[in-house]
């Protein structure tokens, strides 16, 4: 039988997944919200789906290549976090969203002056950007300007959204970003998200629907550490 071909887009698919399985075993979710590894979820997910699954359009290009610039200093930003330099990400945290004269011109200048994919990536880049800055409305302005075509992006920007909206102390639509991030029923961001509804729920004093979301990664998601987690929560709910 002919051993079935393995595609670049197959292997760094598969890359997004190993990343997202590690990712369950850092987050907690009453740590703070805003997380390191959040960020790198969704930058590596959104970073690898705009190379390889979006249709470039007409006016893209230019985009596509202002978005690679920032996208360098981005990760430059993520790196200086991981190293404990906060001065440093904050620095070019900044340069990415707003550029600069010599290198880019920024996430928003493309998702301000663009419509088209790529301006949208830059729209997702933007409100990461915000929140690290700790700019949560501003970040929540441009999440939701975000639509994602692939499911697992999609849900990864939901849940960030959620972050965010926790970080605002807007606990109903927290919530809601949350519960919208577990419906493509990915087995790693769902679990997650529903956790972190739960909790947003017990905050909120809605031991019904706490219950519920709690009872489902019990359920569904079995399999997972959040499963586990689960049963500390379930008598709060009573």
């Amino acid at each position: 039988m002919a051993k079935k071909k393995v595609t670049k887009q197959d292997q760094e698919l598969e890359s997004v997944n190993e990343a997202l399985s590690r990712s369950g075993q850092w987050v907690e979710d009453n740590q703070k919200t805003l997380t390191i590894v959040a960020c790198v979820i969704v930058a590596v997910v959104i970073g690898i789906m705009a190379i390889n699954q979006w249709v470039v359009k007409p006016n893209s290009v230019a985009a596509s290549n202002e978005n690679a610039a920032a996208e360098t200093i981005f990760a430059q930003a993520e790196q200086a976090v991981l190293q404990g330099d906060t001065a440093k990400a904050k620095e070019l945290f900044t340069k990415a969203l707003n550029g600069d004269e010599a290198d880019c011109v920024g996430f928003l200048e493309v998702a301000d002056n663009y419509s088209n994919q790529q301006a949208d990536l830059a729209a997702l880049y933007a409100g990461i950007c915000y929140a690290e800055l700790g700019q949560m409305e501003e970040a929540a302005e441009y999440i939701n300007k975000f639509s994602a075509s692939d499911v697992t992006v999609g849900d990864a920007a939901q849940m960030r959204l959620g972050d965010v909206y926790v970080e605002l102390g807007e606990l109903e639509k927290a919530a809601k970003a949350f519960e919208q991030a577990a419906k493509g029923e990915n087995d790693v961001i769902a679990p997650m998200a529903l956790m972190k509804a739960g909790r947003v729920y017990l905050k909120l004093e809605d031991k019904a629907a706490a219950k519920a979301v709690f009872e489902t990664v019990k359920t569904k998601y079995i399999n997972t550490q959040e499963a586990q987690e689960v049963e500390k929560y379930l008598p709060m709910c009573d």
